[in-house]
């Protein structure tokens, strides 16, 4: 279905290792849209930190994502260990999240056809996206993808302690004060636990076409 002259936006969130990215990567690839991860955000933004060390960390942040070009962070290693226990850090503070999503509702303005991924993108990012899904994974299935996932990267790490990160991982992005993980009540639920690839995007494609159809016609 070609989407010329049309103003398409899906949000897609979930927790941790749920296969939101992968489904949200799927189906933006599908209906050739503008990609964005939050996560992948909030990743560099702990890079950033990490590598510079600044004093004044929200000046750095600032000036950084005022340059930043989505496509490169592509380039950069930013699933370390380390990363990841930082940006769980960081997610949890305000001022942090509201330089990441200037950053997103700026990329929203200039990709009228998106697609972003991440925990809080229906609720507070695209609160008037087309079509929203809302990821969920059982936890010992997530956990057997991110062991495999940290294993092609080499890293010596026990499937119990994938589990615990993640159950920690997901149970601070409930709780935060700012922009918790909710599921937004227009929010159609994508159990990628009982899905393969191919199933998921099918059930995904179902609710895009339909949306498109009653948007736009035939």
């Amino acid at each position: 279905m070609k989407l010329k002259d049309k103003k398409i936006q899906i949000s897609c969130d979930g927790g941790a290792a749920t296969g939101k990215s992968t489904g949200a990567k799927m189906i933006a690839k599908k209906y050739k849209l503008s990609f964005l991860s939050s996560g992948l955000l909030y990743r560099y933004a702990s890079h950033l930190l990490i590598k510079y060390k600044p004093r004044n960390k929200l000046k750095l942040l600032r000036n950084k994502f005022k340059k930043l070009n989505y496509k490169k962070l592509n380039k950069i290693n930013l699933h370390t260990i380390e990363i990841s226990k930082h940006s769980a850090i960081i997610a949890k503070i305000y001022k942090v999240r509201q330089i990441l999503k200037d950053f997103q509702t700026t990329f929203a303005k200039k990709n009228k056809n998106c697609c972003i991924e991440g925990r809080d993108i229906s609720t507070k990012i695209l609160p008037n996206s087309d079509v929203k899904f809302f990821f969920k994974c059982n936890l010992n299935i997530a956990a057997f993808r991110r062991y495999n996932e940290l294993k092609k990267r080499n890293y010596k790490i026990k499937i119990k302690d994938v589990k615990k990160a993640l159950r920690i991982r997901n149970n601070h992005d409930i709780k935060r004060k700012s922009s918790p993980l909710l599921k937004h009540r227009d929010a159609i639920e994508i159990d990628t636990g009982k899905l393969n690839k191919k199933a998921m995007v099918k059930k995904m494609s179902k609710y895009v076409d339909k949306m498109i159809k009653i948007k736009y016609g035939n």
